[in-house]
């Protein structure tokens, strides 16, 4: 069932464009000649997913196989979502508008502990039944989709590390790197759906894949392990690993302005720099480089492909991969026309040097962010971090020395074995570094602060340990009263309540399942916490009491897990009855033990040792082996590839402001892309542009411009055929040949209607601007008849006064003439003109001046409502025309 979202998808909902699934690099394969169907849902709103890379590179890889498609959904709006409800319509993929149920496999991210709420919403939106066990109570055969559910599955970070929480949800779970898994999945399922295999039996089949994970097939202990209940599937679930592939990074341009609004290419895949409560880091080993020439070729290719202006280059440890100054380099002077700009996540401090420095700087400089993690020496040796109070000073004081004003650091708190005078040493780092980086004439070094609570995440070494809320709401405190005194310098925390909840669901096991179904009937979801933390807060909290689990939340609360004594500090002595942890403790089962993600667990408990006594273990893509069981057949090796040598640096980005030829392009605004904002409009056109190789010209100054300008803004939802926009350009175009290449990569619903060549010092088509022609459908919301309508047009062109009152910007009443702004009017079409006329096209001339004299759409309302004393609806608003003057 395609679903007719042209009644959903209106002007009254948040940000339409959303939802149209017409970006540029979509893939739309046929849908009767393709035999599995897949869906990649990303339970977050779109602007979050359609931006994340490795929804990107699956959704590429997916299409890239024959005989496979692979469409998309997004967490919908609240206002969406209330519409599905209210009509009861079922959630739609964005590309086919095909009902989620008609699809054969649908695929979840799971990358956060509390986002399986979100998962659970689209699920039921688009009439799913939440468990695996509901949907198998409800199944025919895998052929029949008039009777099947598609098989339901999760990837992702939180997946991989431990997917116990949410086995009730899920058919199965795909561990670790999809890039080679998913095609591998998509076989079974094909071979799976030719021979008419029960659902039982093609899950079976997966379940022989390393890196598929069937939950129903293994059972929970009284200890909270996990193990098979039948002899056919593995005892441990492997870990894939893929290597990374540049070129599938390269796809789909959203519309609307995303979180990540850049062409993002990954450089690194893994750290091996053995951060102790780093997650990623464990569960990405080893480290595989990737070479350099592929990644400018992505860079290169993925630019003109795209029309971004910007790109970032990612990886866990960016600072890690040798050959960032050259590729970096290397790509800025390729592209050093452009205006084109490298960011970079949060990178290493102690590798931060003159050549990254060149690589971000230029004309649109972009934030710095760096981790210490911990504000004394001690604790980043406790925590593996491997940085100097020398190496950070160095870092940041070079990073100052090259421009960079304000500067990002993350820290945490309550590490194992932290002191009060560990935590206070945030504060006195931060004022150190402030110290050391004064100049005359410089502004002081800012900086933003975030501080976060450490969680406790499987699969590190830290993953015994706990710290009780009331210990971090101290810690906090502490710090507030330190950082009163220290100027420019802006402090951020994380909530204690939201870290607590995630180590209590990311730590557990599968009786909690039955919470994040009860927390999700209670109105939680990602999107609560931001808008209202107290009632998300209070929905996980009634879900964990309802389930009876308040005991075991009440031990995560209070520590359950120290391992560390308390030391003496500022005079009080060290608790007595501190539990420290013992051998027998670190060798109870984990609900995660079943998961190899080829890390041995005595490797974890020895690291746990090593912290406790302050040892560093060097990183092993650039010194010895650690010995922490990665390495071999199953997972591969460390790949580090030396650098090439850096490219001389070709110069800054000059803005070329020559203006050799000025065009007027003449255009339409039609079909879906009347739901594309004004804004998403010029982020378009500037794009566009890059993509036709057309020759812009910029503004000057510290932020260059294309100099592109439209003549006015249309409103959202509403159609033309008369839209304005001027162009000039550094190097003379044909006309014939401008239109050709702009027309070429403009959507379909943007259509080119004319292009004239202009005076260079012709005054602005904004500035030019005096009246436009709409065509608007109006109902009357009575009875009415053609005559009538006639008669109130006639009544309106007879008065010479009509009186509006009008709101100015600075909050003031006035009274206007809309009949002076009034040049035509007359009655173009009716419906249902044999009985009686509801609606009603009219046409009319206004004054479309800059100055604020401007004859909108609804004041024709007004005034028909004035001469008819009958109320009316605007169905419609096309602009028919922009005229100019002279």
């Amino acid at each position: 069932m395609v679903v007719a979202v042209e009644k959903l998808i209106t002007t009254g909902i948040l940000k339409p464009a959303r939802y149209l699934g017409n970006e540029l690099l979509a893939v739309h394969k046929p849908w009767d000649t393709t035999a599995i169907h897949w869906v990649l849902t990303y339970p977050e709103v779109y602007e979050v997913g359609a931006s994340n890379l490795g929804h990107i590179i699956l959704y590429n890889i997916l299409n890239a196989q024959p005989r496979q498609l692979c469409d998309r959904a997004y967490l919908p709006g609240q206002d969406l979502a209330a519409k599905l409800r209210e009509t009861n319509t079922p959630l739609f993929a964005v590309e086919s508008k095909r009902s989620l149920t008609e699809f054969d496999i649908l695929g979840f991210s799971l990358s956060y502990e509390l986002g399986a709420t979100n998962i659970l919403e689209m699920l039921d939106l688009a009439g799913i039944p939440l468990t695996w066990r509901e949907r198998q109570g409800g199944r025919g055969e895998f052929t029949d989709t008039q009777s099947s559910f598609p098989l339901i599955f999760a990837g992702g970070q939180t997946a991989t590390s431990n997917p116990e929480p949410y086995a009730d949800f899920f058919d199965f779970f795909a561990l670790g790197d999809g890039e080679e898994l998913l095609p591998e999945i998509g076989l079974v399922l094909e071979e799976g759906k030719q021979a008419g295999l029960s659902r039982e039996h093609l899950l079976l089949d997966l379940a022989q894949i390393p890196g598929v994970y069937v939950p129903q097939f293994y059972d929970m202990a009284e200890d909270g392990s996990v193990h098979p209940c039948r002899p056919d599937v593995p005892k441990r679930i492997l870990r894939r690993v893929a290597t990374p592939i540049p070129a599938y990074s390269i796809g789909l341009v959203p519309y609307v302005e995303t979180v990540h609004d850049r062409l993002t290419i990954e450089i690194r895949r893994g750290c091996t720099r053995g951060c102790r409560f780093c997650q990623p880091g464990m569960l990405t080993r080893p480290a595989r480089d990737v070479e350099p020439d592929k990644v400018v070729e992505a860079i290169e290719q993925g630019m003109r492909a795209t029309g971004y202006n910007e790109f970032s280059l990612l990886s866990l440890s960016c600072s890690d991969y040798l050959s960032l100054p050259a590729v970096g380099m290397e790509i800025k002077n390729r592209l050093k026309n452009e205006n084109i700009s490298l960011t970079l996540p949060s990178q290493r401090v102690d590798r931060f040097d003159e050549n990254i420095a060149n690589i971000l700087g230029g004309t649109r400089q972009g934030g710095l962010t760096f981790a210490p993690e911990a504000g004394t020496q001690r604790m980043r040796d406790i925590v593996n971090k491997g940085l100097t109070n020398e190496e950070l000073l160095r870092g940041v004081k070079t990073a100052w020395e090259q421009g960079w004003d304000k500067i990002k650091l993350y820290f945490m708190i309550g590490l194992p074995g932290e002191t009060d005078i560990d935590v206070l040493g945030i504060a006195e780092t931060v004022s150190w570094l402030q110290r050391e980086c004064r100049g005359k004439g410089r502004k002081p070094l800012n900086f933003n602060l975030t501080i976060s609570n450490f969680t406790p995440k499987p699969h590190t070494p830290f993953q015994w340990h706990s710290v009780s809320t009331a210990e971090f709401k101290r810690k906090q405190n502490l710090l507030r009263q330190e950082f009163r005194r220290i100027k420019a310098v802006k402090v951020n925390f994380t909530d204690v309540r939201i870290s607590a909840m995630e180590d209590f669901v990311g730590r557990g096991d599968r009786n909690l399942g039955k919470v994040v179904r009860r927390a999700w009937e209670l109105g939680a979801g990602m999107d609560s916490w931001y808008e209202n933390l107290d009632q998300a807060f209070s929905a996980w909290g009634s879900a964990i009491a309802q389930a009876d689990l308040d005991w075991k939340y009440r031990q995560v609360e209070n520590g359950e897990w120290n391992l560390f004594p308390a030391e003496a500090q500022k005079g009080r002595k060290a608790e007595e009855n501190s539990p420290l942890s013992t051998p027998h403790s670190l060798d109870i089962p984990l609900p995660w033990d079943h998961i190899d993600t080829g890390i041995d667990k005595k490797w974890l408990q020895e690291d746990l040792q090593r912290a406790l006594e302050a040892a560093i273990v060097p990183d092993c893509s650039f010194e010895g082996c650690s010995h922490c069981g990665v390495c071999g057949t199953d997972f591969g090796h460390n790949i580090v590839i030396e650098s090439p040598a850096i490219p001389k640096f070709a110069g800054e980005f000059v803005p070329n402001t020559t203006k050799a030829q000025r065009l007027r392009l003449w255009f339409g605004k039609q079909g879906n892309m009347a739901l594309m904002s004004h804004l998403d409009l010029i982020r378009l056109f500037d794009r566009v542009v890059r993509r036709a190789g057309l020759p812009i010209a910029f503004t000057g100054g510290f932020h260059p411009m294309p100099r592109i300008s439209l003549a006015t803004a249309l409103a959202l939802g509403a159609t033309s055929s008369g839209e304005i926009a001027d162009f000039e350009l550094t190097l003379p175009v044909e006309v014939d040949t401008f239109r050709e290449k702009l027309a070429r990569e403009m959507p379909t619903d943007i259509p080119i209607y004319n292009v004239e060549q202009i005076d260079l010092k012709a005054s602005a088509a904004t500035q030019l601007l005096e009246s436009a022609e709409y065509l608007i459908t109006v109902a009357a919301l009575e009875e009415t008849t053609p005559i009538q309508w006639q008669d109130w047009i006639d009544t309106i062109k007879a008065k010479e006064e009509l009186w509006y009152e009008q709101t100015t910007k600075s909050g003031k009443s006035q009274l206007i003439n809309l009949r002076d702004r009034l040049f035509e009017l007359e009655l173009v079409e009716n419906y249902n003109c044999v009985t009686r006329s509801m609606s009603s096209v009219i046409r009319y001339l206004g004054s479309y001046r800059q100055d604020g004299l401007l004859l909108r759409p609804e004041q024709i309302l007004f005034m028909l409502e004035a001469v008819a004393s009958v109320e009316f609806q605007l169905l419609h608003i096309h602009r028919n025309r922009l005229i100019l003057g002279v």
